[in-house]
């Protein structure tokens, strides 16, 4: 019995087959109509449609390296920790939303006049448009690739070497990598070590002229001299913790040590200030009279400033140093050229996917049409 039913919808469904099979056959002509009017339609717009090329350029940044300027500033201690903290994770990522930023955009609308180019009334709609022209990726060999897309080849080119003009720009404006925020950090302290040292002079030469001192001599002067040279260190160490702050915590043991090393620098001062270093100076201070003592002030501030001033000239001078060798230049691997080939449209694929298209509509077409037939005879 059950075999018996078997047979029978093997029966059906072989019989169903031939229908379909018949159907197509009987509704060939309309199924070729429709797919080569189709393909002749994806065809014409493909023709129609203007070819769009695509410039191609690729960057490599800079790199975050490891900084040797505590190496070469040992005697600081703790400078280390600013030398080397706070290295971007991916600096990738940074230069790649440099060069998709608003300012870049709006320096690239202005310098192009993309807004005349791109039939654009608003500044907003034409960044817009910009940005569906422009593909910027970060490539896993860490390359930065600019992908530039217009009907024109050459201004294409031109477009993505723009691109690359502007992040070099930027990126010498910007405090952008480590070694950059260092120099800039001890540029300012520079600045206001070379006005209190100006300061300083102005004072002792006023002092000068109305006491008519000389400089000290001797064991004095030594002392004296030690002492600016202690009050300069404790101050560049005490710049040092407060740059270690925007990155260290108070736990991290380069904070402590320095923590550490301040004290005992603001306790050997103290023993020098009370007992003179072996006891000349606290005798010496005693015995001078008040015009001595006023002197001696304003030739310890020179002094302090002038060794604040080399000390701070000095890491000054190894951030510079430290931000060329960091290379802020931008490194260009391949200059976008005009492209001889277009990228856009692909023809063959609109064409084929036309031709699909009337194929699919075209057996749908021969389906459809028994049932409509039969609709309208109902009717």
């Amino acid at each position: 019995m059950n075999n018996n039913q078997d047979d029978v919808k093997d029966l059906g469904s072989e019989i169903d087959l031939k229908v379909l099979i018949l159907q197509l056959w009987q509704g060939r002509k309309i199924i070729s109509v429709f797919t080569v009017v189709c393909g002749a339609i994806a065809l014409a717009s493909s023709l129609a449609i203007r070819p769009t090329y695509t410039a191609s350029a690729s960057i490599l940044p800079p790199q975050q390296q490891a900084s040797g300027l505590s190496a070469a500033l040992g005697s600081l201690g703790a400078m280390a920790g600013v030398a080397t903290g706070g290295a971007l994770k991916n600096p990738n990522d940074l230069y790649v939303a440099m060069m998709k930023s608003q300012t870049v955009s709006d320096r690239l609308i202005r310098q192009f006049d993309l807004q005349a180019r791109y039939e654009q009334e608003k500044l907003s709609s034409t960044r817009k448009m910009l940005e569906s022209a422009v593909v910027i990726t970060s490539a896993k060999s860490g390359l930065i690739e600019i992908d530039v897309d217009d009907h024109d080849p050459q201004f294409a080119a031109n477009l993505a070497n723009a691109y690359v003009a502007e992040l070099k720009r930027l990126n010498q404006r910007l405090a952008v990598t480590d070694a950059a925020k260092r120099r800039v950090f001890f540029e300012k302290q520079l600045q206001d070590v070379k006005q209190s040292l100006a300061k300083a002079e102005l004072g002792l030469e006023a002092l000068q002229k109305k006491t008519g001192l000389v400089l000290p001599e001797g064991q004095v002067g030594i002392v004296l001299k030690t002492v600016a040279e202690l009050k300069a260190k404790i101050s560049a160490k005490e710049v040092e913790i407060v740059a270690m702050r925007s990155f260290a915590t108070d736990k991290n043991p380069d904070f402590v040590r320095a923590q550490e090393t301040l004290e005992a620098m603001k306790q050997q001062l103290a023993a020098l200030d009370d007992n003179g270093g072996d006891g000349s100076l606290s005798v010496g201070a005693k015995s001078l009279p008040q015009d001595g003592l006023a002197y001696i002030r304003a030739v310890r501030d020179v002094k302090y400033n002038e060794a604040l001033l080399e000390l701070m000239a000095k890491q000054y001078e190894f951030a510079r140093v430290e931000e060329g060798r960091d290379s802020s230049m931008i490194q260009v691997l391949d200059v976008a050229t005009a492209p001889d080939q277009k990228s856009k449209p692909k023809r063959s694929l609109i064409v084929v996917a036309g031709v699909l298209l009337g194929l699919m509509l075209g057996v749908l077409t021969v389906f459809v049409r028994p049932y409509v037939a039969k609709l309208r005879v109902a009717q």
